[in-house]
């Protein structure tokens, strides 16, 4: 082991010994001085899985989501100075907790957390202008194929994720009721905005993000749900700014 891991390691959990020949700025043992330097580094990480997952914090209660956050922290330790990266296998490492395994939902939601953070950081993107679209004929548009604005995030699950993180981030909001719930995130405005989708519409979005044409895609997401209206999920991109060109169909 390097000078460097046993000084990470020693840093990252209390209970391991002072490294042997740290000393501190007027050449005497450090541990003292150490064992302050190792609880700021614990309070500030366990603040940043808190403000980074405060659904997950609200769901658990304080004195867990600590706990969770000095195991998680001794396993995990940060790979960037970025505190706004910290907590990227959080999701992960809910889903391999044996003692939240009944509450399965955790990993999905700490994953919705996320992606409405990176949602947040990501690069901007001008989106396209709506009368573009609406100027197309039907048969052209459907032979289109769309390019999405790096903010926009697709999410989906076996429980009810935005409405979990809806009722515990919202005041009034309604209890959530079991059930799968894609979710598609954008950032109008420069606000990541979390919306549910319809049946049939997070395969939609998916085809497209794979490159396949609207009409290709719109016959995927029938498919899946014979009721689909491709006009609620391309509004949804829309006023998202969730779309950044129009692609004509490739040729042969």
């Amino acid at each position: 082991m390097s000078r460097q891991q046993e000084f990470t390691r020693a840093i990252l959990n209390a209970q391991l010994p002072v490294p042997e020949g740290l000393l501190d700025g007027e050449m005497r043992a450090a541990g003292r001085r150490f064992s302050v330097y190792r609880n700021n580094v614990a309070v500030s990480l366990t603040e940043a899985l808190h403000q980074g997952f405060p659904v997950i914090a609200r769901l658990l209660g304080k004195e867990n989501m600590d706990g969770l956050a000095g195991l998680y922290l001794r396993a995990h330790p940060p790979k960037s100075p970025l505190m706004m990266q910290y907590g990227e296998s959080f999701p992960a490492f809910l889903d391999g907790m044996e003692q939240l395994a009944h509450l399965g939902y955790l990993g999905d939601v700490a994953r919705l957390e996320l992606a409405l953070r990176r949602s947040y950081h990501a690069a901007d993107a001008a989106p396209i202008d709506a009368e573009q679209l609406a100027a197309l004929p039907p048969e052209a548009l459907m032979s289109c194929r769309l390019r999405f604005a790096p903010a926009m995030a697709l999410l989906r699950a076996p429980w009810p994720i935005y409405s979990i993180w809806r009722y515990n981030s919202l005041d009034g909001a309604p209890k959530p009721q079991a059930g799968a719930e894609d979710v598609l995130i954008t950032r109008p405005d420069y606000d990541p905005q979390p919306q549910p989708l319809p049946p049939g519409a997070a395969s939609w979005i998916t085809a497209l993000q794979a490159g396949e044409t609207l009409a290709t895609a719109t016959d995927i997401a029938y498919a899946e749900a014979p009721d689909f209206d491709l006009s609620a999920p391309l509004a949804l991109l829309i006023n998202g700014a969730a779309l950044t060109d129009v692609l004509p169909k490739e040729r042969p």
